[in-house]
């Protein structure tokens, strides 16, 4: 399984390579207050892993929080002694 993210891993960065190298044409990107200089595939590549680093903290946020608070309590409800009722006429 390491080796298999290994090579998927290798072959991202080898299309990153290439799209970095395809793209050399010099761009200016705007942020409103400002811009910064770059080449055409600095730009794609760095909108890319922003899109997936804000993708990857929606889903952290909205599935995987909630579910690991859930698991939380179903443990801590597993974990605490069970009450048995005192019987009667005992």
């Amino acid at each position: 399984m390491h080796f298999m993210r290994f090579l998927v891993a290798l072959a991202c960065l080898a299309v990153g390579a290439i799209v970095g190298a395809l793209n050399v044409q010099p761009v200016a990107v705007d942020f409103g207050i400002g811009s910064a200089p770059s080449t055409l595939g600095v730009a794609l590549i760095l909108a890319l892993l922003i899109g997936v680093a804000v993708g990857g903290l929606a889903v952290t946020a909205s599935l995987v929080l909630p579910l690991r608070r859930r698991l939380l309590r179903a443990e801590r409800k597993r974990a605490a002694p069970a009450q048995v009722p005192p019987v009667a006429g005992v």
